[in-house]
């Protein structure tokens, strides 16, 4: 109920007035059986657009500390990721993916929407970056179809550093499903896992006009 609410009436609202969105290639999206969403990542009112604008109920995985923060503002993030049914992982451990894609594959195996950003953060410099394998490890295993999906223009409404939305002109472009059948049993080999992984960053790179960088985002972050 409250996922609808927050997409129908809380939220959803402002972001149209906001961001004006538009969507190019919806009839690319799978209307039913499971879905890989796989985006880049501007900023982080990409999600609440990508919700908004996929007629779909999309899940994310959000980390485990969005659920345990403490005082007013960590029981307002824990009762929002709760009341819009997005699911906890503890990313701790040596295994720090296991839980997520463990998590992803549940969600595909009920049918549903899974979403995902294969960089793992945010663009530092809006370029896109070296995608993680984990996606394509989760596709060849589910057989589930991969839908790139790019955002332009969230980094106007959402700018990076600022915590006000401001108005701006957002369109969403929906890319044909990616099919990775053709890899099925090869989900432990690494060449097959970066082939699948490089496809899907291909296809968003084409998609959004983005200079590719062969290099994980986090590395740059880290390095600044």
């Amino acid at each position: 109920m409250w996922y609808l609410l927050f997409k129908y009436v809380l939220i959803g609202p402002i972001l149209r007035i906001l961001g004006r969105p538009t969507v190019v290639g919806m009839e690319n999206f799978p209307t039913s059986g499971p879905v890989i969403v796989a985006g880049n990542h501007l900023t982080v009112v990409d999600s609440f657009f990508l919700v908004l604008m996929v007629r779909r109920r999309v899940t994310f995985i959000a980390k485990s500390e969005y659920f345990t923060g403490r005082g007013i503002k960590g029981a307002a993030l824990r009762w929002f990721y709760s009341a819009t049914g997005q699911v906890p992982v503890d990313r701790r451990g040596a295994d720090a993916s296991a839980p997520a894609l463990d998590a992803a594959r549940s969600i595909l195996r009920q049918g549903k929407v899974w979403a995902v950003y294969p960089e793992g953060t945010r663009s530092p410099d809006g370029r896109l970056y070296k995608g993680k394998t984990g996606l394509a490890r989760v596709a060849i295993e589910t057989g589930a179809p991969v839908v790139p999906v790019v955002m332009h223009g969230t980094r106007t409404v959402n700018p990076v550093g600022s915590r006000m939305w401001r108005p701006g002109k957002v369109r969403m472009t929906v890319g044909e499903p990616l099919d990775f059948t053709r890899y099925a049993g090869g989900e432990n080999s690494r060449a097959i896992l970066r082939a699948a992984t490089d496809e899907v960053m291909a296809g968003l790179s084409t998609l959004s006009g983005q200079e590719y960088v062969d290099v994980y985002a986090a590395t740059v972050k880290d390095a600044a």
